[in-house]
């Protein structure tokens, strides 16, 4: 059986109590150097781990690890375990912090005429379209462009837009004919 400290059984029982069994914020008054030597003892026996913080969620962070991104704690199902938690109530707690399957989703009726349908019908022709063109067709800006295509077409849509570079043409974006 593992021996915990006062310090290391509060911020597991913390974290039980936590969606997605969060680790953090660490207990008040435990920081610097003292928050690193637990933390990282802590890991070290597998009590808890490190993972990407969900900065939409607004989770506490650790750590940063550049770029706008960082990481945070969590306890793990050993932590969880050395403290008294069921094996099953772990797996139930860390499932809240896991992303969902995207579900799959209804195919979306565009209204013709408009210039998302233009540029889906651009895209769709057999030679695909480069961005000088769909500029041409639609009298929108490159970067307007652009946006459409990640923003609009793929993220939204959840279309599979590709792109290939074409010589004499630049790249070249396509759809698959639906």
């Amino acid at each position: 059986m593992t021996h915990l400290t006062d310090t290391q059984t509060l911020i597991l029982t913390a974290a039980s109590t936590r969606p997605g069994t969060l680790a953090m914020p660490l207990p008040e008054g435990l920081h610097g150097a003292a928050a690193k030597k637990v933390v990282t003892m802590m890991v070290e026996r597998g009590l808890i781990e490190e993972v990407d913080a969900d900065i939409r969620r607004k989770e506490p962070l650790w750590r940063e690890t550049g770029d706008g991104h960082g990481t945070t704690l969590i306890a793990t199902e050993a932590g969880l375990d050395t403290i008294g938690i069921e094996p099953v109530v772990a797996q139930a707690m860390a499932g809240l912090r896991k992303p969902k399957p995207k579900a799959e989703t209804n195919p979306v009726t565009l209204r013709k005429g408009t210039k998302q349908a233009e540029l889906i019908t651009l895209l769709q022709a057999p030679d695909g379209a480069s961005i000088t063109e769909i500029t041409a067709a639609t009298g929108w800006q490159a970067h307007t462009v652009r946006g459409a295509i990640s923003g609009q077409l793929k993220k939204n849509l959840g279309l599979a837009v590709t792109s290939e570079k074409v010589d004499c043409r630049g790249r070249v974006y396509k759809l698959p004919v639906a």
